[in-house]
């Protein structure tokens, strides 16, 4: 079997991506659980915030910004902000060529 010729930044991407839809699955499945255990045994305290919303706000945000690094969206990525940098960079030292100064 002859082995897959990837491309290694379109391989990168597929595995954050992967990684995120595992982490969105978890973070789904776990709060569905803490909310069904507070439903079933915690919910008669009325006027307090259920416990288990702590999890799921905090927990939440990570896993939207981990998503949106995941997917690029709003100049998350690594990869668009080393590029935005590197450009930055070159700006900053003029026309010349960068490698320049390694000459």
């Amino acid at each position: 079997m002859e082995p897959l010729q990837r491309d290694p930044y379109l391989w990168q991407k597929a595995k954050s991506r992967a990684k995120f839809q595992s982490h969105l699955f978890t973070y789904l499945w776990v709060n569905a659980l803490l909310w069904a255990i507070w439903a079933l045994t915690d919910r008669h305290h009325t006027g307090e915030i259920p416990w288990p919303l702590w999890s799921t706000a905090f927990w939440g945000v990570g896993v939207l910004l981990s998503g949106l690094a995941a997917y690029g969206y709003g100049g998350l990525s690594r990869e668009q902000r080393t590029q935005r940098e590197y450009e930055r960079l070159t700006r900053e030292q003029g026309a010349a060529d960068p490698l320049d100064k390694y000459r």
